[in-house]
């Protein structure tokens, strides 16, 4: 059974189709890119994925369970988490918060706890701040040590990429679906990202169904590739 199985899914605004019959299969610990010009229904299929949108049709299922109906935050404790094409950081809170907010789906501690910062709550808190910490890690020096405790703004647009995918990972995410993960970047930061992004699943931790435009990326790293146009898949 695929991890991630999207079986038959269309969707329409008004009289405009934008995703058809699409099926798409994904397996543990593969990237899979889906490519298309704009407007061909990529980042669609991730809001249907992640329950912004219900299809009108078909079926999505993650680990044989359906996500049809879910709430997008339900979908993330199910361990699917996003970034997006356009950057979702916040620009005032440190880097190490940024990243710690991606735990907060997934905590126990309940409002008494955490207003009165209960020893449960501390506990907690501690756990999450080394999770974040650990996937900061990750980005090497681009991210790490002197760097957490500077506002996101101070970053700049290559590191505040690598700064949503970090905070992706703290959600406990097993599935990571990336939209445009090195727009923007020069071929420097684009072959750097690239390879940190082949690193997540070579270390048998991530699935990743990846958006992109630039070929060099998808050529270097899809395990599959999934060419849409006008929401239908044709290759």
């Amino acid at each position: 059974m695929a991890l991630l199985e999207i079986d038959n899914i269309s969707l329409s605004f008004g009289g405009l189709r934008a995703i058809s019959d699409l099926s798409i299969s994904v397996e543990k610990n593969e990237i899979v890119s889906i490519i298309g010009p704009n407007g061909a229904g990529k980042s669609t299929t991730l809001n249907i994925l992640t329950g912004v949108y219900k299809p009108d049709q078909g079926d999505i299922r993650y680990e044989g369970q359906s996500l049809i109906g879910m709430q997008p935050h339900d979908i993330t404790k199910l361990g699917i988490a996003r970034t997006f094409q356009t950057l979702r950081v916040y620009l005032n809170m440190s880097v190490l918060e940024n990243v710690m907010t991606g735990a907060y789906t997934n905590t126990d501690s309940g409002l008494l706890s955490t207003v009165l910062r209960l020893p449960s709550w501390r506990k907690e808190e501690a756990e999450i701040r080394a999770l974040a910490e650990k996937n900061l890690a990750f980005f090497g020096n681009r991210l790490q040590g002197y760097r957490y405790d500077q506002p996101a703004y101070s970053l700049s647009y290559a590191n505040r990429r690598r700064l949503e995918i970090a905070r992706a990972m703290t959600t406990g995410a097993r599935l990571l679906l990336l939209d445009e993960p090195a727009a923007g970047m020069n071929p420097n930061e684009s072959a750097e990202i690239t390879e940190l992004i082949g690193e997540l699943r070579d270390r048998g931790d991530y699935t990743i169904l990846l958006i992109e435009h630039d070929m060099n990326v998808v050529g270097k790293i899809s395990d599959r590739v999934v060419v849409l146009d006008y929401g239908q898949k044709i290759a």
